[in-house]
Protein backbone atom coordinates (compact mmCIF):
# COMPACT_ATOMS: atom_id res chain seq x y z
CA UNK A 1 0.00 0.00 0.00
CA UNK A 2 1.59 3.18 -1.18
CA UNK A 3 0.56 5.85 1.55
CA UNK A 4 -1.03 9.59 0.52
CA UNK A 5 1.07 12.34 -0.59
CA UNK A 6 1.83 14.28 2.98
CA UNK A 7 0.51 11.29 5.20
CA UNK A 8 3.55 10.92 6.91
CA UNK A 9 3.23 14.69 8.16
CA UNK A 10 0.12 14.01 9.37
CA UNK A 11 0.52 10.85 11.45
CA UNK A 12 0.46 11.52 15.15
CA UNK A 13 2.97 9.59 15.99
CA UNK A 14 5.63 11.63 13.59
CA UNK A 15 5.60 14.34 15.76
CA UNK A 16 6.57 12.29 18.95
CA UNK A 17 10.11 12.27 16.54
CA UNK A 18 12.20 15.05 18.03
CA UNK A 19 15.61 13.48 17.37
CA UNK A 20 15.65 10.22 15.46
CA UNK A 21 13.40 7.63 14.71
CA UNK A 22 13.20 4.06 17.47
CA UNK A 23 15.85 1.52 16.54
CA UNK A 24 12.65 -0.77 15.04
CA UNK A 25 11.70 2.43 12.79
CA UNK A 26 15.39 2.81 11.58
CA UNK A 27 14.92 -1.02 10.72
CA UNK A 28 12.07 -0.57 8.87
CA UNK A 29 14.00 1.52 6.60
CA UNK A 30 16.57 0.00 6.49
CA UNK A 31 15.26 -3.18 4.92
CA UNK A 32 13.45 -1.12 2.52
CA UNK A 33 16.53 0.58 1.77
CA UNK A 34 17.84 -2.99 1.13
CA UNK A 35 15.01 -4.16 -0.54
CA UNK A 36 15.32 -1.32 -3.34
CA UNK A 37 19.18 -1.92 -3.65
CA UNK A 38 18.36 -5.89 -3.99
CA UNK A 39 15.43 -5.31 -6.61
CA UNK A 40 18.02 -3.27 -8.27
CA UNK A 41 20.80 -5.30 -8.66
CA UNK A 42 18.28 -8.37 -9.46
CA UNK A 43 16.94 -6.06 -12.78
CA UNK A 44 20.61 -5.45 -13.83
CA UNK A 45 21.54 -8.25 -14.60
CA UNK A 46 21.03 -9.39 -17.88
CA UNK A 47 18.90 -11.53 -20.22
CA UNK A 48 19.65 -11.32 -23.59
CA UNK A 49 17.31 -11.23 -26.77
CA UNK A 50 18.70 -12.52 -29.91
CA UNK A 51 18.51 -11.37 -33.76
CA UNK A 52 15.73 -13.79 -34.14
CA UNK A 53 13.96 -13.20 -30.69
CA UNK A 54 14.79 -16.07 -28.47
CA UNK A 55 16.10 -16.02 -25.05
CA UNK A 56 18.29 -18.87 -24.76
CA UNK A 57 18.03 -18.22 -20.97
CA UNK A 58 14.27 -19.46 -21.09
CA UNK A 59 13.04 -23.09 -22.09
CA UNK A 60 11.79 -23.58 -25.44
CA UNK A 61 8.87 -25.13 -26.10
CA UNK A 62 7.38 -24.19 -29.23
CA UNK A 63 3.81 -23.39 -29.78
CA UNK A 64 2.04 -23.42 -33.40
CA UNK A 65 -0.21 -20.74 -32.08
CA UNK A 66 1.25 -17.92 -33.80
CA UNK A 67 2.38 -16.36 -37.43
CA UNK A 68 4.19 -13.53 -38.77
CA UNK A 69 3.71 -9.97 -37.85
CA UNK A 70 2.47 -7.23 -40.60
CA UNK A 71 5.76 -6.60 -42.77
CA UNK A 72 7.19 -3.15 -41.51
CA UNK A 73 6.13 -3.17 -38.03
CA UNK A 74 7.82 -2.33 -35.37
CA UNK A 75 7.99 -4.10 -31.52
CA UNK A 76 6.68 -0.99 -29.40
CA UNK A 77 4.93 -2.79 -26.79
CA UNK A 78 5.21 -5.57 -23.70
CA UNK A 79 1.63 -6.59 -22.86
CA UNK A 80 1.39 -8.30 -18.94
CA UNK A 81 -1.12 -11.23 -18.49
CA UNK A 82 -1.76 -12.73 -15.62
CA UNK A 83 -2.94 -16.94 -15.70
CA UNK A 84 -3.59 -19.78 -13.96
CA UNK A 85 -4.73 -23.88 -14.71
CA UNK A 86 -6.55 -24.35 -13.36
CA UNK A 87 -8.13 -21.58 -11.92
CA UNK A 88 -6.26 -20.84 -8.67
CA UNK A 89 -3.75 -23.50 -8.76
CA UNK A 90 0.14 -23.16 -9.77
CA UNK A 91 2.66 -25.45 -11.19
CA UNK A 92 0.75 -27.90 -13.07
CA UNK A 93 1.38 -28.78 -16.63
CA UNK A 94 -1.98 -26.88 -17.77
CA UNK A 95 -0.83 -23.86 -19.04
CA UNK A 96 1.64 -25.18 -21.40
CA UNK A 97 -1.05 -28.11 -22.64
CA UNK A 98 -3.62 -24.62 -23.22
CA UNK A 99 -0.28 -23.04 -25.76
CA UNK A 100 0.55 -25.63 -27.23
CA UNK A 101 -2.68 -27.56 -27.80
CA UNK A 102 -2.82 -30.32 -25.96
CA UNK A 103 -5.32 -29.51 -23.14
CA UNK A 104 -7.17 -32.53 -22.16
CA UNK A 105 -11.07 -31.49 -21.46
CA UNK A 106 -11.77 -34.22 -19.27
CA UNK A 107 -8.93 -33.09 -16.91
CA UNK A 108 -10.62 -30.44 -15.21
CA UNK A 109 -14.38 -29.34 -15.40
CA UNK A 110 -13.14 -25.93 -17.01
CA UNK A 111 -11.03 -27.11 -19.18
CA UNK A 112 -13.93 -28.18 -21.25
CA UNK A 113 -14.47 -24.04 -21.91
CA UNK A 114 -11.06 -23.56 -23.03
CA UNK A 115 -9.12 -26.82 -24.40
CA UNK A 116 -10.23 -25.24 -28.05
CA UNK A 117 -8.81 -22.24 -27.86
CA UNK A 118 -5.69 -21.24 -30.00
CA UNK A 119 -4.19 -18.76 -27.59
CA UNK A 120 -0.51 -18.59 -26.80
CA UNK A 121 2.38 -15.75 -25.73
CA UNK A 122 6.01 -15.62 -26.00
CA UNK A 123 6.91 -16.32 -22.44
CA UNK A 124 5.57 -17.42 -19.31
CA UNK A 125 6.95 -16.85 -15.60
CA UNK A 126 6.68 -19.48 -13.27
CA UNK A 127 6.04 -18.70 -9.68
CA UNK A 128 9.24 -19.58 -8.88
CA UNK A 129 10.94 -17.46 -11.58
CA UNK A 130 11.79 -19.89 -14.16
CA UNK A 131 11.14 -18.74 -18.20
CA UNK A 132 9.58 -20.62 -20.78
CA UNK A 133 9.47 -18.88 -24.11
CA UNK A 134 6.48 -20.39 -26.53
CA UNK A 135 7.21 -17.87 -29.47
CA UNK A 136 9.85 -16.30 -31.01
CA UNK A 137 9.57 -12.62 -30.40
CA UNK A 138 9.76 -11.71 -34.22
CA UNK A 139 7.03 -13.69 -34.57
CA UNK A 140 3.26 -12.47 -33.72
CA UNK A 141 1.98 -14.53 -30.69
CA UNK A 142 -2.06 -14.62 -30.21
CA UNK A 143 -2.28 -13.27 -26.51
CA UNK A 144 -3.93 -9.99 -26.73
CA UNK A 145 -7.15 -11.08 -28.71
CA UNK A 146 -9.00 -7.80 -29.48
CA UNK A 147 -7.16 -4.90 -27.94
CA UNK A 148 -6.10 -1.20 -28.42
CA UNK A 149 -3.05 1.04 -26.85
CA UNK A 150 -2.65 4.63 -27.64
CA UNK A 151 -5.13 4.79 -30.51
CA UNK A 152 -3.48 1.69 -32.15
CA UNK A 153 -6.03 -2.05 -32.41
CA UNK A 154 -4.59 -5.33 -32.79
CA UNK A 155 -2.01 -5.04 -30.00
CA UNK A 156 -0.82 -8.17 -31.21
CA UNK A 157 0.73 -6.83 -34.24
CA UNK A 158 2.80 -4.69 -32.18
CA UNK A 159 3.40 -6.28 -28.92
CA UNK A 160 5.29 -8.98 -26.84
CA UNK A 161 3.09 -10.96 -24.51
CA UNK A 162 4.65 -11.81 -20.86
CA UNK A 163 2.05 -14.23 -18.67
CA UNK A 164 2.86 -14.24 -14.94
CA UNK A 165 1.71 -17.65 -13.27
CA UNK A 166 -0.87 -16.15 -10.86
CA UNK A 167 -4.37 -14.65 -10.12
CA UNK A 168 -6.02 -11.22 -9.84
CA UNK A 169 -6.13 -11.86 -5.87
CA UNK A 170 -2.67 -13.40 -4.92
CA UNK A 171 0.59 -11.82 -4.63
CA UNK A 172 3.13 -12.38 -7.22
CA UNK A 173 6.19 -13.51 -6.34
CA UNK A 174 9.52 -11.44 -5.44
CA UNK A 175 11.64 -14.02 -8.07
CA UNK A 176 8.59 -13.30 -10.58
CA UNK A 177 9.69 -9.56 -10.90
CA UNK A 178 12.96 -10.09 -11.11
CA UNK A 179 12.49 -12.32 -13.97
CA UNK A 180 10.39 -9.99 -15.67
CA UNK A 181 12.46 -7.12 -14.85
CA UNK A 182 15.31 -8.23 -16.00
CA UNK A 183 13.22 -9.65 -19.04
CA UNK A 184 11.94 -6.56 -19.85
CA UNK A 185 15.44 -5.09 -19.80
CA UNK A 186 16.51 -7.30 -22.01
CA UNK A 187 13.86 -6.95 -24.95
CA UNK A 188 13.66 -3.07 -24.28
CA UNK A 189 17.23 -3.51 -25.22
CA UNK A 190 16.69 -5.40 -28.35
CA UNK A 191 13.61 -3.89 -29.99
CA UNK A 192 13.71 -0.54 -27.85
CA UNK A 193 10.63 -1.02 -25.99
CA UNK A 194 9.79 2.05 -23.82
CA UNK A 195 6.25 1.29 -22.94
CA UNK A 196 4.10 -1.31 -21.40
CA UNK A 197 1.09 -2.15 -20.24
CA UNK A 198 -1.06 -4.84 -18.46
CA UNK A 199 -3.54 -7.10 -20.54
CA UNK A 200 -6.58 -5.42 -18.43
CA UNK A 201 -5.35 -1.84 -19.69
CA UNK A 202 -5.55 -3.05 -23.83
CA UNK A 203 -8.73 -5.08 -23.50
CA UNK A 204 -10.79 -3.19 -20.45
CA UNK A 205 -13.90 -4.61 -19.59
CA UNK A 206 -12.99 -8.08 -21.28
CA UNK A 207 -10.06 -8.59 -19.23
CA UNK A 208 -8.79 -8.17 -15.77
CA UNK A 209 -5.26 -9.58 -15.16
CA UNK A 210 -2.63 -9.46 -14.26
CA UNK A 211 -5.16 -7.62 -11.48
CA UNK A 212 -5.05 -5.77 -8.62
CA UNK A 213 -2.54 -8.12 -6.66
CA UNK A 214 0.26 -7.12 -9.18
CA UNK A 215 2.72 -4.31 -8.00
CA UNK A 216 2.50 -1.77 -10.79
CA UNK A 217 4.98 0.82 -10.07
CA UNK A 218 7.20 -1.58 -8.75
CA UNK A 219 7.74 -3.47 -11.77
CA UNK A 220 8.07 -0.06 -13.86
CA UNK A 221 10.60 0.93 -11.24
CA UNK A 222 12.16 -2.51 -11.41
CA UNK A 223 12.11 -2.45 -15.18
CA UNK A 224 13.19 1.06 -15.54
CA UNK A 225 10.44 2.51 -17.76
CA UNK A 226 9.00 6.08 -16.97
CA UNK A 227 5.82 5.94 -14.55
CA UNK A 228 2.44 6.35 -16.43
Amino acid sequence: MHPRAGATARTPCAVRYHRSPPTSTKRHQANLRNRTRAERTNALARISVDRAGIVRAASQIPSPNCDERPEGTPITLLVLHGISLPPGEFGGPGIVELFTNRLDPAAHPYYRKIAKLRVSSHFLIRRDGALVQFVPCEKRAWHAGESSWRGRHGCNDFSIGIELEGTDDSPYETAQYSTLSRLSRGLSRRYGITDAARHSDVAPGRKTDPGESFDWARYRRMAGFASP
